[in-house]
């Protein structure tokens, strides 16, 4: 099975062959301008081929920055696993601990936790290549109970994506040659209580995400 990394690192050495590939046909080009003084048919071919694997080589290499940070989803998983503690009134501090071992902490106004998540979905052809439904948690938040205090109450919220040059939605709606491969790409969120000490769980699966309560004995070990 093609993993994300896998699919990066291949993505990485084709845009890399399809530069190099793209400079030896613009060096033929250029060799043969400095031979004649009118353009051939078959130099204004290299001119074309060197601009095909070079559009080519940007396209690959822009899909390879764009799937950093998205993990591969077949199943439910765990994205990160989070432990609240009440620090004052309607304030609690969320300390993180995500798949990849990173760890982050956020002070965080209100009675719940809330988390967000956005989560691509590819049609079963494009799982040949290698694209698989993935996920990126996006956005941490307190939440209050009651619509009124969200309305006049401190809200605190964080990012959890990292930042990148491009995004695997960005891209996808940028180039319409995704269209005929593209299924769905939508956010989920989940939210529970954070007014006394608990571990979570924050599982993810292809229908979306969920906040689940880890016992003490377990969270403990």
């Amino acid at each position: 099975m093609v993993t994300l990394g896998s699919l990066d690192a291949l993505l990485v050495g084709a845009a890399i062959l399809l530069a190099l590939t793209s400079l030896v046909f613009l060096a033929a080009a250029i060799r043969a301008t400095r031979k004649k003084t009118l353009v051939s048919l078959p130099t204004l071919g290299s001119l074309l081929l060197a601009l095909l694997f070079f559009s080519l080589a940007g396209l690959f290499g822009t899909l390879a920055i764009a799937i950093q940070g998205y993990r591969a989803l077949s199943r439910e998983e765990v994205a990160a696993v989070v432990r609240t503690e009440p620090i004052g009134n309607n304030r609690f501090r969320a300390h993180f601990v995500f798949a990849n071992g990173e760890e982050a902490t956020f002070e965080l106004s209100g009675e719940e936790l809330y988390v967000d998540a956005h989560i691509v979905k590819w049609k079963p052809i494009a799982n040949l290549l290698g694209l698989h439904t993935s996920y990126e948690l996006d956005r941490v938040a307190g939440r209050y109970t009651r619509v009124e205090d969200e309305q006049t109450k401190a809200r605190t919220v964080f990012a959890l994506a990292k930042n990148r040059p491009v995004d695997l939605l960005q891209i996808r709606k940028l180039y319409w040659i995704f269209d005929p491969i593209r299924d769905v790409e939508y956010g989920s969120a989940t939210f529970n209580s954070a007014r006394r000490p608990v571990t979570y769980e924050i599982r993810v699966s292809t229908t979306g995400l969920l906040l689940r309560e880890v016992p003490p004995n377990v969270g403990e070990r």
